[in-house]
């Protein structure tokens, strides 16, 4: 007979409980009836309480810093997404998780930009067809018009090959997602971008061609906005599930960016692809809390055990704008009613149970590249219409500037940030750098807006760029020896300190601090960036790179 109070026989009944689950357990109690039931009742309830202690949780942003638009896919027990990039290269990063709460990059979409198109490369949605890998995504041809078009892979991780627009409506067209009908034949849906023009919103479908790279037949208008209503001047991100009986048009309404932002989640519900469409009395269904806002524009994926998970963006309500619009995850319920709620109807979760019980890793986690290897980590970005030139040595990246006509910035090369307070820093041998040739560091909006710490001719320069007008905020010598290391410091991700030290451990303040709220643009977050300047060709040799987060003063 054994006693509860021994420790082997806790441990043992938890170990059945967790190997063969609460159903099997029982029986298991059954046959073994020469057990004391006191005892197993009591070590039971140990059991439950010990499972329930170890339940493990994960804190949204599943996917930190800039990552809008997410879209999701399963294959196998791998899961893949991607976002937008907007105004930066490469285009539409690609990650991969097992376990749906820790990300890695593996690489992008469109390493380069492809030669149609100059920019705002928005809203990718990856998906599969028969053993083949589609993103279709948005980007602004040449003529000026927003267009859908679409790259394949023969692998989810790619690489992927570029086939061009599918569909340049006159008020634009974006954001696309495909879906397949009940008897097989697969749509697009995307949104007529009327809202740019001061016109209604229309949802489409059309039949895309059996090869998934164009549009046939004729468009069948799905839903457009209520502009009397929380839709406000738009709809768009239209994601469809089929579920049952019913397809589900996840779609999100209003504005979806920048401080002045009041994005929401709603749904319709049709039992025909075709409608008519159903939108839910109760939306939006997913809308501010006191912990995210603006949240919206995502697609849903479906694991092995048959749970719907909705990946989308979201701003903190504290990091807001300057972290950018991140990656959160929630799980999709489905009521009596058959209608979705998300969180129970109480915004973006906090808090969540891991979906298959895997430690999450710390968001705002440490970044430090000291360029050892033959190729930059992934993660590392551009202005897209602006690629660097580069070459990596051992324990040395160069980076050359592209030309004089955009002075300290001819070439950025920039990663996201996924915390407020945060130091960044940056070695550059100065014995390498030539007459006139300027290295640095700096926290970035675009082009016109940033602010930073560069040396150049023997000297620090503290300067900042507002509205494409740059202004020199302070210069002193620069350190004797052959290299300089640099450093800004965020507070609240738009207060920057720089500093600088001959050794990267005794640092000193120079120049003055600089509030920079007006950084980040419309759509996007704030990077840090390494840069160089001067003369086309000029080299600037950087030794290290590193993103430290730190406790806010």
């Amino acid at each position: 007979m054994y006693s509860t109070s021994e420790p082997p026989y806790v441990f043992t009944t938890l170990v059945y409980f967790k190997l063969i689950g609460p159903a099997g357990f029982l029986i298991f109690c059954c046959i073994k009836s020469s057990i004391n039931y006191c005892a197993l009742i009591g070590a039971l309830a140990s059991a439950l309480a010990a499972n329930a202690a170890t339940e493990l949780t994960y804190t949204n942003p599943v996917i930190p810093g800039d990552h809008p638009d997410p879209s999701i896919i399963r294959v196998g027990k791998d899961y893949w997404a991607t976002c937008t990039s907007s105004a930066w290269g490469p285009m539409f990063p690609l990650l991969h998780s097992r376990d749906l709460v820790n990300w890695e990059q593996t690489g992008a979409v469109l390493p380069h930009r492809p030669a149609w198109a100059t920019g705002d490369f928005w809203a990718p949605e990856i998906s599969e067809f028969q053993g083949k890998f589609f993103v279709y995504f948005v980007a602004r041809q040449r003529d000026g018009i927003l267009a859908v078009a679409v790259a394949t892979a023969d692998a989810p991780g790619g690489p992927y090959a570029d086939h061009g627009p599918m569909v340049a409506q006159p008020d634009g067209s974006i954001d696309p997602a495909p879906v397949i009908d009940t008897n097989g034949v697969r749509y697009l849906v995307w949104k007529e971008d009327g809202n740019s023009q001061k016109q209604p919103t229309p949802i489409w479908l059309q039949r895309l061609s059996d090869d998934g790279t164009k549009l046939i037949e004729q468009p069948h208008e799905l839903i457009r906005n209520d502009p009397t209503g929380w839709e406000g001047s738009l709809v768009e991100g239209p994601f469809i599930l089929r579920r049952h009986d019913w397809f589900y048009l996840f779609y999100s309404g209003n504005g979806c960016c920048g401080v002045g932002c009041n994005y929401a989640l709603g749904v319709a519900r049709s039992r025909s692809l075709f409608g008519p469409w159903e939108k839910d009395p109760a939306n939006p269904i997913l809308a501010d809390n006191a912990t995210w806002k603006c949240p919206g524009h995502g697609s849903i994926v479906q694991d092995d055990r048959g749970r719907y998970f909705f990946l989308y963006h979201g701003y903190s309500t504290t990091g807001g704008i300057f972290t950018g619009r991140q990656a959160l995850l929630d799980e999709v319920m489905f009521g009596p009613d058959d209608w979705p709620t998300l969180n129970h109807g109480n915004g973006p979760s906090a808090t969540a149970p891991s979906p298959f019980g895997a430690a999450q890793k710390s968001a705002a986690s440490n970044y430090a590249a000291d360029f050892s290897g033959a190729t930059l980590d992934s993660g590392w970005q551009w202005p897209q219409h602006r690629e660097p030139r580069y070459r990596l040595t051992p324990g040395k990246l160069h980076l050359f500037a592209n030309d004089g006509r955009t002075g300290l910035l001819s070439s950025v090369l920039a990663r996201s940030i996924s915390a407020l307070d945060y130091a960044v820093t940056a070695s550059i041998n100065t014995s390498l750098m030539a007459t006139n040739t300027a290295g640095g560091l700096c926290a970035y909006g675009d082009m016109d807006n940033a602010v930073g710490v560069l040396v150049q001719n023997g000297n620090v320069v503290v300067w900042r760029r507002e509205h494409g007008q740059i202004r020199e905020l302070s210069r002193q010598p620069a350190p004797a020896g052959d290299k300089v290391c640099l450093r800004l410091e965020s507070t609240g991700g738009f207060h920057f300190q720089p500093a600088i030290s001959a050794d990267g451990e005794h640092w000193t303040d120079c120049g003055p601090a600089a509030d920079a709220k007006n950084l980040p643009p419309w759509d996007r977050a704030v990077r840090v960036a390494l840069t160089a300047g001067g003369p086309a060709g000029a080299e600037v040799v950087c030794e290290s790179f590193s993103i430290v987060p730190r406790q806010k003063p």
